[in-house]
């Protein structure tokens, strides 16, 4: 053989049964192979015409599995992982103003956070999710968190009108913000956004200095949004408009917003949407525990509008299984569109990967499986009892897989997960950390 003829050298090459790239959509390939090298995709191909091109430096072969990209939550609070079944069967303001902000009043702090995102990291990276787009104070222990642990995320840079453990006054939340973004701004696997709560925690004047900011840096805004009738009502009484309305008015409701749960929309709204560029991350689960409503998930997917889907943080889920999340968000998309057919399985997977990343200004980098783009990618076992026999791969993905069958995950190449086990992580010391922190909420709930 040639030199020209000489196989290619790269790091790795993952063979599997099947793999569902996502782009091109709907796609299934069978007894395929990803080329990786530098942490990036070079190549997928059939299983034997990768053995003859490339030598890799390790072979992953899963000729029972299903590779998908990993997947996107587009919507988190993983610090508050720790506080996971805290407060249960309760009505959103009933559950956050009585029970989770006195609880975090009391524990919030950079060890809380550090060992929130630790632990939720471990529980994601098990469920084949390897982006977050996350949701809370201390963005600076956030970011370091999860650098450290190879995860990818976009970190939120809070804005709130009143005082907290990250900052006490407007301007101290956006120098902080600055100092977190000006941190973090070149790094490969960290970027941030700025993360105004809610429309009735952040005045006119604060979310007219996120919109001037987001522009200037160039950086998504993440925002909770028509969560509510309640929130709907009370902007109307407060403001003379609709949530939506108010902030089209601040020149908010544009292509750099993701706007989270949107359960009370108008048909006029889910148009504006489109036509402004706004994504909307879809979260069901936690939307129907606290009863918020339902979002129109197929309506906007036909009007054009990016969707998303996340979890929620696991004080309100209660956990961070973007697999179930995903079979619940196509179930109820279908009830509420009264169409069996809305919002089918690979539309689903596409939201639950490909979406959430466009939603977070990530397409470039992840959210489907093309060369060029990052390797990012979870193993799923299909030889399981519960997802034999095998006759539609997507959709067995979707409605018949438990996130136990994630067996390997990678980031950037790097193996996460393996056989079901943690890379670089420490089980036993996460596990005692969480029970050690259940202590600590637990006293706090008991003094109140």
């Amino acid at each position: 053989m040639n030199e020209a003829a000489s196989p290619q050298t790269i790091d790795l090459l993952i063979e599997a049964g099947h793999i569902v790239p996502v782009a091109p959509h709907g796609v299934v390939l069978q007894d395929h192979a990803i080329a990786i090298d530098k942490g990036v995709i070079l190549a997928l191909l059939p299983r034997d015409e990768a053995r003859a091109r490339y030598a890799p430096k390790e072979t992953v072969s899963r000729p029972d599995s299903v590779l998908i990209p990993g997947l996107v939550n587009g919507h988190t609070h993983n610090p508050m992982t720790l506080m996971r079944g805290v407060a249960d069967d309760l009505p959103l303001k009933v559950w956050l103003q009585q029970h989770i902000w006195p609880i975090e009043g009391a524990v919030i702090g950079p060890d809380f956070v550090a060992d929130g995102c630790t632990l939720a990291i471990a529980e994601m990276l098990r469920g084949g999710t390897t982006c977050a787009n996350e949701n809370y104070f201390f963005p600076d222990v956030q970011a370091a968190t999860y650098k450290k642990f190879g995860f990818r995320a976009r970190i939120g840079l809070p804005v709130i009108d009143f005082p907290t453990a990250w900052a006490s006054s407007d301007d101290e939340y956006f120098d902080r913000a600055g100092e977190v973004h000006d941190q973090w701004r070149d790094d490969a696997l960290i970027k941030t956004a700025f993360a105004p709560h809610a429309p009735y925690t952040v005045d006119d004047d604060n979310f007219s200095r996120v919109r001037v900011l987001a522009d200037q840096l160039d950086i998504p805004v993440h925002l909770h949004l028509h969560e509510t009738a309640q929130e709907v009502q009370q902007s109307i009484d407060q403001y003379g408009m609709r949530p939506i309305a108010r902030l089209d008015r601040l020149g908010l409701f544009n292509d750099r917003l993701i706007a989270v749960h949107m359960t009370q929309l108008t048909e006029a709204e889910i148009h504006l949407c489109a036509e402004r560029g706004v994504s909307v991350v879809h979260c069901p689960e936690s939307n129907l525990k606290l009863a918020s409503g339902f979002c129109p998930a197929c309506a906007l997917m036909k009007a054009g509008v990016t969707l998303a889907i996340g979890t929620d943080g696991a004080a309100s889920n209660n956990d961070l299984d973007m697999v179930g999340e995903t079979r619940t968000a196509a179930i109820l998309a279908k009830a509420v569109a009264e169409d069996a057919a809305a919002l089918s399985a690979a539309e689903a997977l596409r939201a639950a990967t490909l979406g959430g990343a466009k939603a977070m200004g990530l397409e470039d980098l992840v959210g489907s499986l093309e060369p060029g783009k990052q390797a990012d990618i979870a193993c799923i076992d299909m030889a399981q009892i519960e997802t034999q026999p095998l006759h539609q791969v997507i959709s067995q993905v979707i409605y018949a897989t438990g996130r136990h069958q994630v067996t390997d995950v990678w980031i950037a190449g790097k193996p996460k997960l393996r056989g079901r086990q943690l890379v670089d992580m420490d089980e036993a010391g996460i596990l005692a950390n969480a029970r050690q922190w259940r202590e600590r909420i637990g006293a706090v709930e008991i003094s109140r």
